[in-house]
């Protein structure tokens, strides 16, 4: 059975900061990020998704968190396709973004400017994984699969996980080929808890496609999904019954891998550190009589 660790995809999220959850004298940069490493052993960073990160920071994380505890570091939004606006660049790289962002050179400049930043974090093995969360446009086919090899060879030694937004990936006809697809790159399936309910929902496949480390992101169960703002995207407050159901499925992942990050994406008030919270009590053995 490999190692289950739990936590949120933020610790930062404002939304997280005003709700009371950190205690006075916790609440600057240092103190937020050391109170929640004395909590759960493991951080999604979301921030370098809006913005490439700096080396400088990830050498603030190693400083402020224990050994042992991991980041799973999301993936800048250029490098997945996303529309990124050319403010979210340094100011150096700007202008090559208004001619074209997908221009190669800018392209590898980024690439090399987001290795450089999570060295610190990978020389004191504190990077859990590097998560490249594609959108959903982002289908199935010859293409998306260039786009897949092409990451695999850009992100060579690093520990890569793959979420694919887009439900066509894991419907049943197709989920064989897309995890096998995936183990052939030695990229980590990402399954993902969500309402599916909502048009274009993701189904929860519980992939495990390297041994190394499987994957888990719970979004809430929102009906709003893809419609509404961040807040109602993401509102949902899970029950234990909610996540007793996935216990079987987590432990199935855990017994097919060394690692399994599991963490929450419900980033609304701290409903995502009450789910992790519950979660963790869940995942604990209960002594036997």
């Amino acid at each position: 059975m490999g190692r289950i660790l739990v936590g949120t995809c933020s610790w930062t999220d404002p939304a997280l900061v005003s709700s009371g959850w950190y205690p006075p004298g916790r609440r600057d940069a240092a103190g937020r990020l050391q109170y929640y490493a004395e909590q759960f052993p493991l951080v999604e960073v979301d921030a370098t998704y809006y913005g490439l990160p700096r080396e400088r920071n990830s050498g603030l994380w190693v400083e402020r968190t224990p050994n042992g505890f991991r980041f799973d570091v999301k993936a800048f939004s250029l490098l997945t396709g996303h529309r990124t606006r050319a403010a979210a660049l340094p100011a150096d790289l700007r202008e090559a973004h208004a001619r074209d962002a997908a221009e190669p050179g800018l392209l590898d400049e980024v690439w090399q400017r987001f290795a450089t930043a999570l060295e610190p974090l990978r020389r004191a093995g504190r990077l859990g994984t590097v998560l490249f969360q594609f959108p959903p446009w982002f289908t199935p086919g010859a293409r998306a699969e260039a786009v897949l090899q092409q990451c695999a060879q850009r992100t060579e030694g690093w520990p890569v996980a793959v979420e694919f937004r887009h439900p066509e990936w894991w419907r049943a006809e197709r989920r064989a080929a897309s995890s096998q697809l995936l183990a052939r790159l030695g990229m980590s399936a990402v399954a993902v808890d969500m309402a599916q309910s909502v048009p274009d929902a993701v189904p929860p496949v519980t992939a495990v496609t390297t041994p190394r480390l499987a994957v888990a992101r719970f979004h809430g169960r929102s009906k709003s999904w893809g419609t509404g703002n961040k807040e109602d995207r993401f509102r949902h407050t899970y029950t234990t019954d909610e996540l007793a159901e996935w216990l079987p499925r987590l432990h199935s992942m855990a017994g097919r891998c060394d690692e399994l990050h599991v963490l929450f994406n419900n980033c609304c008030a701290d409903a995502a550190v009450r789910a992790a919270q519950s979660m963790r009590q869940l995942l604990t053995p209960r002594p036997g009589p």
